[in-house]
């Protein structure tokens, strides 16, 4: 299969969408082709650039980090290796707007959760139960307060991190850190939080979300930054690299960038690739972590950098499933669309800078 009979394929396949999606079931077999001959140039791009990080080293086979591995994040071993993270929720609000955001255009209508309740694996339950909860079942290796900006109303998370501390289990918790004082962070840190992630790129490197992330540090014991990478992050965090690492903080995540039917307009006209059939990323987003990774080791920053990309969460998704005790091979990972938009794949397509195997 070419590149011009890729392209006009996924021309007038994208062009039928609108009336004739029968049709397409036609092609399903050439558009799985077409995915797969991207996807595979788009790792042989990577492999070159891994190869250009002379200290990038593994984590069981799992995923690619550089720095001390005694930085490497608990919350990450939890979900790669332990017996589950358990995803907890209970803000249902942004003070932000990240164009990135896996609820772009659709954070005012985010389902409440209220009172006392909060949503834990799926399942709303108060938190008197909680402790009902951890008599029943076995607990996980790590919980994870994830969904929009929790320290909208921080005061009500406390008491739950008190509870899951006093049962051992590791907490991990997600902020865009505009919000963020020295008073609220050490009471996190009395309750027992364990860990702290800054979406550093929702606030452009903010001077004041760097100086809370050096606070963090005081009453936290492991502080990193976890954002999805984009060129915006990656330009804004070299600009203001000397001040971030001197915060002293222990890891940053670089999320490859996950696109859904929500905010993958906002980066219409980039190359993008399909990973296993599942998620959709932009190409820049990977190498750019990978970039960032060679200059961290040239320059041996005193600082861990996880690759948390495609490959990584599809890892977390058979280790899950295997805890799960699903049948062999077995994984819960998936696409984020209901239907792909044949069209936004065209630049790639194009894109000679993307390789195919017959060029």
């Amino acid at each position: 299969m070419t590149r011009k009979y890729a392209f006009e394929l996924f021309l007038k396949l994208s062009n039928m969408q609108k009336n004739e999606d029968e049709r397409i079931l036609q092609y399903e077999e050439e558009i799985k082709k077409v995915f797969t001959k991207i996807e595979k140039a788009v790792y042989d791009r990577q492999n070159r650039l891994e190869k250009e990080i002379t200290e990038l080293k593994s984590y069981k086979n799992r995923t690619v980090f550089t720095g001390h591995e005694q930085k490497f994040p608990n919350g990450c071993k939890s979900c790669l290796t332990g017996n589950g993270l358990g995803a907890v929720r209970k803000t249902n609000k942004c003070n932000l707007n990240c164009k990135f955001c896996y609820y772009y255009g659709e954070l005012d209508v985010q389902p409440a959760i209220v009172d006392d309740m909060w949503e834990i694996g799926g399942t709303i339950y108060y938190e008197d139960d909680v402790k009902t909860l951890l008599e029943i079942q076995d607990p996980p290796s790590g919980i994870a307060y994830v969904y929009l900006e929790p320290f909208l109303e921080i005061e009500k998370y406390y008491s739950l991190i008190s509870l899951f501390s006093g049962a051992g289990i590791y907490q991990h918790l997600y902020t865009n850190g505009t919000l963020a004082t020295d008073e609220n962070l050490k009471k996190l840190g009395q309750a027992g939080l364990n860990e702290i992630r800054f979406n550093l790129g929702a606030s452009h490197c903010s001077p004041q979300v760097i100086e809370n992330m050096q606070i963090a540090k005081k009453y936290i014991k492991s502080v990193g930054i976890e954002t999805p990478m984009t060129r915006e992050f990656y330009s804004e965090f070299l600009e203001n690299s000397e001040a971030i690492l001197n915060t002293g903080i222990d890891f940053i995540n670089c999320a490859e960038l996950h696109l859904n039917e929500q905010n993958i307009l906002n980066y219409k006209g980039e190359s993008l690739y399909v990973a296993r059939q599942g998620y959709v990323s932009p190409i820049f987003s990977r190498e750019l972590t990978l970039k960032l990774m060679k200059q961290a080791t040239d320059q041996k920053w005193d600082i861990l950098i996880h690759d948390c990309s495609n490959h990584t969460k599809f890892m977390r998704h058979i280790n899950a499933a295997n805890k799960d005790v699903l049948p062999f091979g077995s994984s819960t990972y998936s696409s984020e669309f209901t239907e792909l938009p044949l069209d936004a794949f065209l630049p790639t397509i194009k894109d000679e800078s993307i390789k195919f195997d017959d060029d």
